[in-house]
């Protein structure tokens, strides 16, 4: 993935709808994210008001999805510095560089294990996407799913017994499960539609998702094995971009039921939908502080992509970036 692709990442999360294929305790002290103010895209530290910048990368390739590790500690990312996509880790000050997958192919989609033990992720190093886990130090790379088709952008379960992924081994993408050393693996969706976007609850007992089996873009929420299925949005706009209150109590998402995306909050079992933003511009990638009072998301209502935060009921609007620059991808610090 070079510039131009990368740049559409980023961007694609508030560009449109259309195109959906993603308690207590003070609030964190740092944002990660991802910005091209220095002509290629680097990856960025800042408080959570937008102070103490600091570039952690630098590179002339381009590094992308900075993700904090569980003790916030570490940041994984990929980058294609080494001329194909690879996950890297550095600490969370830019020191001790290093390159986990360390193979020719591509390696995409880190996710840490609850406990930072390990890390699963997807490449196509055997023909196909496949998904891989492997110890936080990039040892003992293991491919958990084996199928023609493909597996990809894998995600824990709170208690770490299963992981989510996509696959389309069945002719259209479909959330399953599978055990975390790759045995029984589910298809929890079954159905002709398209479904993505899992994201358990920080509960464990469920996984909300997006999905067209309605026709156009929803976000539904399941019982982990599947059960219970629930239309939460049902409306004939597109809605998409779940994102669990830390409580799980409410879920954030984006919606363009204005005609532009913005940023909803409704409770966890639908009700009580409240658009956040109200904005002409662009707003989109909701993520929670971890102490549930914050959210962080992109917009480009100054004309380029920024990343903001506003408190959860939207209130104190505030630009944390402020840069002529592309800035997305903000990951919020355990």
């Amino acid at each position: 993935m070079r510039a131009k692709a990368i740049g559409t990442v980023i961007l694609l999360s508030i560009v449109t709808l259309a195109g959906f294929a993603c308690g207590g305790g003070e609030a964190p002290s740092m944002i990660a994210f991802v910005s091209d103010r220095e002509g290629n895209y680097e990856i960025y530290v800042m408080d959570a008001d937008g102070s103490n910048l600091t570039r952690i990368t630098n590179h002339q390739a381009q590094d992308w999805s900075p993700l904090w590790s569980p003790d916030d500690d570490i940041l994984t990312f990929v980058s294609d510095r080494a001329g194909n996509e690879e996950i890297y880790v550095v600490d969370a000050d830019g020191s001790n560089l290093t390159n986990l997958t360390n193979n020719q192919a591509q390696d995409l989609a880190p996710s840490w294990s609850p406990d930072g033990s390990k890390i699963a992720f997807s490449s196509d190093r055997d023909g196909n996407a496949e998904v891989y886990v492997m110890d936080a130090d990039g040892s003992n790379q293991t491919r958990l799913t084996n199928n023609p088709a493909n597996d990809w952008l894998p995600s824990w379960s709170p208690d770490e017994s299963k992981i989510a992924f996509l696959s389309d081994r069945d002719g259209n993408v479909e959330i399953y499960v599978i055990d975390t050393d790759g045995s029984n693996q589910t298809n929890l969706t079954n159905d002709p539609a398209q479904d993505w976007d899992p994201l358990w609850s920080p509960d464990e007992d469920k996984i909300a998702f997006s999905s067209d089996r309605d026709g156009n873009v929803e976000i539904y929420v399941m019982d982990g094995d599947g059960s219970n299925l629930t239309n939460l949005t049902n409306n004939p706009a597109g809605d998409g971009l779940p994102s669990w209150s830390p409580d799980t109590s409410k879920i954030a998402f984006v919606s363009d039921r204005d005609d532009n995306s913005e940023v909803y909050v409704m409770d966890a079992d639908g009700f009580n939908l409240t658009n956040l933003t109200n904005n002409p511009a662009e707003d989109s990638m909701p993520s929670w502080s971890p102490d549930e009072s914050k959210i962080a998301f992109v917009s480009d209502r100054d004309d380029n992509v920024e990343i903001y935060v506003m408190d959860k009921d939207g209130s104190n609007l505030t630009n944390l970036t402020n840069n002529p620059a592309g800035d997305g991808m903000p990951s919020w610090s355990p």
